[in-house]
């Protein structure tokens, strides 16, 4: 894989098809990413690749995205939901229009707005850099980076828990990996006077 070459057309795509608003944000979760990659000793060309791919669906009409979902044989339950089906047509047209082959790229991308149980830190490194890259302006945001901060576990709890909050007081579907991602880094994380 020859990741400027992957890179380049990556970044031509989404120079062609994103919104600005949308180019503007995949700017700051690529910036977040490498810093978070540099400081957490992962790899920052699979760090960059995540973050630029991570988007590319986002925004894309919902007839078009109700296209992919039935074409690609994804889960149903992603029909009409942009939010969460976004990231899983990225995750297969990455392999299929890039050669994107690195199950750890596909994993970040496609795990990027929920999370999982056993997350690699480059998919940890992803969810968090769209989390908190400087663009995002929520009230908890502060709080997020500071613990990005001191971790990518405790940070990665404190975001899911929002999450699941945010997404149950709107009233929206609720992705069961969410769930299973917080419980299993709730159980991964010992209280201080067992460690």
């Amino acid at each position: 894989m020859n990741m400027d070459y992957i890179k380049k057309k990556i970044s031509d795509y989404i120079e062609k098809n994103l919104s600005e608003k949308r180019r503007i944000h995949t700017e700051g979760v690529r910036k977040t990413a490498v810093m978070l990659a540099e400081k957490y000793g992962e790899d920052v060309d699979k760090a960059e690749v995540a973050a630029l791919c991570h988007d590319m669906y986002r925004g894309i009409n919902i007839d078009l995205l109700n296209d992919y979902v039935n074409q690609l044989g994804l889960d149903k339950k992603y029909l009409d939901n942009p939010n969460l089906a976004h990231g899983k047509i990225a995750a297969v047209m990455i392999k299929k229009e890039y050669g994107i082959d690195d199950q750890d790229i596909i994993n970040a991308v496609s795990f990027h707005t929920t999370g999982r149980a056993g997350m690699s830190e480059l998919e940890k490194i992803i969810y968090l850099a769209d989390a908190i890259e400087p663009g995002r302006d929520y009230p908890s945001v502060n709080q997020l980076r500071e613990a990005v901060d001191r971790g990518l576990d405790e940070a990665l709890i404190m975001s899911l828990e929002r999450t699941i909050e945010y997404v149950r007081q709107q009233g929206h579907f609720l992705d069961e990996d969410t769930l299973k991602a917080r419980d299993y880094y709730l159980k991964e994380e010992k209280p201080i006077n067992e460690q």
